[in-house]
């Protein structure tokens, strides 16, 4: 069945090239694309918990293939998992054909057939995304359009399924979005520095009721309205959505209704800026499948609202978004002190500071098929996240660079990791990172990292150093290490990991070994588990 669906699809991209020939046949087509494989043998490691691994090597690969001329565009993605790498879904096992489309333009119309990504506004109530390094990929299969009636006015429309590893979901979703840009609609304020931006969607599911004892609702909607206005110096962005009842396994099957509001602004003028961000949410996990767990067939995101971090320990204690209710806010200023100044010096100096709060609703649970009442808008009594983060970089002279960054992290992980015995863990990390370029095409970077707690698994270390030989080369080498550790002294071992690789043009080739920690991997609040692991690895990436 699959090979007749996708003979029919090379088919029906086939018929379209040459229908759409005579338009362009002084144009040439093109083919991009790019490839990636990552593979890792593993040791069994008693001591850091990693598991024996009865394939001893496995690999997570995959290659895009895409062709455009003029309006017309196709592509093909072929992935393999042989079998996945540690941490990964088992689900993914196997290779194949995961996503094909085709798409065309003509009189303001694009559609689009086969798979394809969107979101509609922040995403509060679909957005169709992929994001390879937590294993999340809940591209649409079906038909999407793209329509601008009028210069201003921008409409999408999406049905389809989505993908569930090497199958599809059971489920089918629609959605509608609209958005006006009333700049564009109406010449008279076009030339205004200001911009105006207003959209609305609305979404729905359809999954078969086969529950005998519980009558489910089969059709579900969303919807959500938002607002953007953008100055030179300020943006604002708003959006509020609602979801009617909708009982799944996440909520446990709770028939109350879900909403969420997001709000952002940020501010930057002459070397100072200023970002403030807020979020409330009730009850708005939304899958294509009821009965579905973890990171798969989301059918919307919702966005962090704490800051991401690139430094080891200060991810340490990574938040992941609860989907069920939350309260959060952040902000961060920071200010450019101008080069030739007291505090600037030669080369000018980064100052930020940073704040982030997250905690539960204000909830009364009342026993029956809703599950609770929303008390008020507002925090509740339980804090599941907070930290402040102070930082300051500077240039030094022609050869050093320094960076120091603070940060006091508080974090629930019986709640936002769903264990228990942990309570909240207070944290206070320093990290000191230097850059010192030898000369053009030398350079050299370290870091130094401490964080200090007296729960969990107690103090860690780290130490980086990495060489950069410009525009081919680099090494580099870093070892984590675990001290009075109050719960397991065998734990206090090193995780020490080499790395080197070579940059040619756009391929990158890599080579590592080492020892990885057991902990979480979080991109934008959404986090998969990383357990521990001793091996060595291997990645190539590549593009055309």
């Amino acid at each position: 069945m699959k090979r007749v669906l996708l003979s029919c699809f090379v088919l029906c991209i086939s018929i379209i090239a040459f229908a759409q020939e005579n338009d362009n046949k002084y144009q040439a087509g093109e083919i991009h694309g790019n490839f990636q494989m990552d593979a890792q043998n593993y040791f069994e490691d008693t001591l850091i918990g990693a598991q024996k691994i009865p394939e001893k090597m496995r690999m997570n690969g995959f290659a895009n293939v895409n062709y455009t001329r003029g309006k017309f565009k196709t592509g093909i993605r072929y992935e393999s998992y042989l079998k996945p790498l540690v941490g990964f879904d088992s689900r993914y096992n196997g290779s194949g054909i995961t996503y094909r489309y085709a798409s065309y333009e003509v009189d303001g119309l694009e559609f689009t057939v086969g798979n394809f990504y969107e979101q509609f506004g922040s995403g509060l109530i679909f957005r169709s995304y992929e994001e390879r390094g937590l294993g999340v990929d809940n591209a649409m299969d079906g038909i999407r359009l793209r329509y601008q009636p009028h210069k201003g006015i921008y409409i999408k429309g999406v049905i389809g399924q989505q993908r569930f590893f090497f199958e599809k979901g059971d489920g089918l979703v629609r959605g509608l979005d609209a958005e006006v840009n009333l700049n564009e609609l109406f010449p008279s304020i076009n030339t205004k520095s200001t911009t105006y931006i207003f959209g609305g969607s609305i979404v729905s599911k359809y999954q078969p009721d086969e529950n005998p004892l519980k009558k489910l609702p089969e059709n579900v909607a969303a919807s959500s309205a938002r607002f953007n206005v953008i100055t030179p110096k300020v943006n604002l962005y708003v959006e509020y959505a609602y979801k009617i009842n909708d009982p799944s396994y996440t909520n446990k099957y709770v028939y109350k209704s879900g909403s969420a509001l997001f709000g952002s602004a940020t501010y930057s003028n002459n070397g100072f800026s200023l970002l403030a961000s807020a979020k409330y949410v009730d009850n708005m996990d939304f899958k294509s499948n009821r009965d579905a767990t973890g990171n798969v067939l989301l059918i919307n995101y919702l966005p962090a609202i704490t800051k991401q971090y690139t430094y080891a320990f200060a991810a340490f204690y990574p938040y992941a978004t609860q989907p069920n209710g939350e309260f959060g806010y952040q902000a961060e200023i920071s200010y450019n002190f101008k080069k030739g100044t007291t505090l600037g010096g030669k080369y000018g100096t980064l100052v930020s500071l940073a704040y982030s709060h997250v905690s539960s609703l204000d909830t009364t649970h009342t026993g029956d098929d809703y599950g609770y009442t929303l008390n008020k808008i507002s925090a509740g009594k339980t804090l599941m996240y907070e930290d402040v983060e102070f930082m300051v970089s500077k240039k030094m002279n022609a050869k050093w660079k320094l960076a120091y960054t603070y940060m006091y992290q508080v974090f629930n992980k019986d709640v936002v990791q769903g264990v228990s015995g942990y309570g909240v863990l207070h944290s206070h990390i320093n990290i000191l990172e230097a850059q010192y370029k030898i000369n053009k095409k030398n350079t050299i970077r370290t870091e130094v990292q401490h964080l200090y707690t007296k729960h969990d698994e107690g103090q860690w270390v780290m130490g980086l150093a990495e060489y950069t030989v410009s525009p081919h080369w680099f090494f580099a080498v870093y070892d984590q290490y675990n001290y009075n550790n109050p719960h397991d002294a065998a734990k206090e071992v090193h995780y020490l990991t080499g790395t080197f690789g070579y940059i040619k043009n756009a391929t990158r080739v890599a080579l590592s070994y080492g020892k990885q920690r057991e902990g979480y991997l979080c991109v934008g609040g959404v986090c998969r588990q990383l357990p521990a692991s001793n091996g060595f690895g291997v990645s190539i990436t590549s593009s055309f």
